[in-house]
């Protein structure tokens, strides 16, 4: 019998053209295995193309609900952004979509996991340090890295595809190369390609719309946490995947949770993309909103660096790694009384305040108003300040009579 290799399928020209590749030059047989985290429409059709391709057998697995439960949320309780801008999208789907493709792998009995990531992106990085961490006696094959594969443009693929009897509906068209999951939608190419080029947000957008064109008037949108999961939306109670599609709604119509950025990637260089999150920004921002008012100094300034040292962890693919672990177990610890509701206004690309209130709430408003009350006296100020001050003044001091000997 044939070995079996797991290829992970998208159902794009690239992973299209691997099937045929792989049976070619390695007389595998071919399984495919799409991992659905929210793609929507996208999937349509998948399961015709990949037996015309050549493909013994088709998975389409349905992880949405894990992905927000399990990848999502853990995100969220950190406040998870690479680089002041990026919310992860891409980078939080790619461990459970290396998950998926082993358990299929060990189901099937393969030998070997294909993907089509470059050699120049954060992918490959990601997709094979989950299979390694999960099935380290599992080959991995890169297409784009093996001296076999010798297609280097669309043009050379639909040609490689029409020689091997597959034609299909796609075009040697130049368009932007995107990522889509139910948290996010990236987009890369054309011109974007030059950071000198302002983005054709009017072409380039699929969840929303330009500021600009969001309505003039704002809407109220309120969300409700129990250990910082989000659980209801305006009042009603539903799983997380649905709060984001609600988000995602929202987020779209008011212009909400677009940013262009120049990313440094994990293999050195720098590339330019626009990401739109629409819901997972409102998401991001209540949280945080909650948490201001629950989290009490210390924790609050550690968990800024913990959110930071997280995104860096999930960015870099380490999602199966001791540290990751202990990193979320952190922030979990964090999360036992982030229980509240925070309400929001949505104005042409802005959400604002209007309102958080939990029962786990620091603020208290005797101690925080101007009037001297029981619990604050402003005189004791006085001395903290003399303490917290001491090493500032006696520096000072020193100097001084530096300059007084000279």
């Amino acid at each position: 019998m044939k070995e079996k290799v797991v290829l992970a399928y998208s159902g794009g020209l690239d992973t299209t053209a691997i099937i045929p590749w792989l049976k070619e030059n390695f007389d595998y047989e071919v399984i495919c295995c799409c991992i659905d985290c929210g793609q929507g429409s996208e999937l349509d059709g998948l399961e015709e193309r990949a037996k015309l391709s050549g493909a013994e057998k088709l998975y389409i697995e349905d992880v949405t609900d894990e992905f927000c439960d399990e990848y999502i949320v853990p995100c969220v309780w950190a406040h998870a952004v690479y680089e002041n801008k990026y919310l992860l999208g891409t980078s939080m789907a790619r461990p459970v979509i290396a998950k998926k493709l082993v358990e299929i792998a060990r189901k099937e009995g393969a030998t070997a996991i294909c993907h089509g990531a470059t050699g120049k992106g954060n992918d490959q990085i990601r997709f094979e340090l989950g299979i390694k961490a999960l099935a380290p006696d599992l080959k991995i094959i890169a297409a784009w890295r093996n001296d076999k594969w010798t297609l280097d443009s669309r043009e050379s693929e639909i040609e490689y595809c029409h020689q091997h009897g597959i034609n299909l509906p796609f075009s040697a068209d130049n368009s932007y190369s995107r990522d889509r999951n139910l948290w996010h939608i990236s987009h890369e190419g054309l011109e974007l390609e030059d950071p000198a080029n302002e983005p054709n947000y009017d072409h380039l957008l699929v969840l929303g719309v330009r500021p600009e064109k969001a309505p003039d008037e704002g809407e109220y949108v309120s969300l409700s946490f129990e250990k910082g999961i989000p659980v209801a939306i305006n009042g009603e109670k539903k799983k997380v995947s649905d709060i984001i599609r609600d988000l995602n709604k929202l987020g779209g119509k008011h212009g909400i949770g677009i940013i262009d950025i120049v990313e440094n990637r994990v293999v050195g260089m720098k590339s330019r993309g626009v990401y739109e999150t629409p819901g997972g920004t409102i998401l991001y921002e209540a949280h945080q909103q909650l948490e201001e008012l629950i989290l009490d100094r210390d924790v609050y300034r550690e968990k800024q660096e913990m959110g930071n040292k997280f995104a860096q962890i999930v960015y870099e693919g380490k999602w199966f790694s001791p540290l990751r672990e202990a990193a979320q177990a952190f922030l979990e610890k964090t999360q036992e009384q982030v229980t509240g509701e925070v309400k929001m206004k949505l104005y042409k690309g802005n959400i604002i305040k209007a309102g958080t209130t939990s029962p786990y709430s620091l603020y208290d408003e005797k101690i925080a108003s101007f009037t001297t009350g029981d619990l604050y006296d402003h005189h004791d100020a006085e001395g903290f300040i003399n303490l917290f001050g001491l090493s500032t003044k006696v520096r000072a001091m020193k100097a001084q009579a530096r300059e007084q000997q000279k």
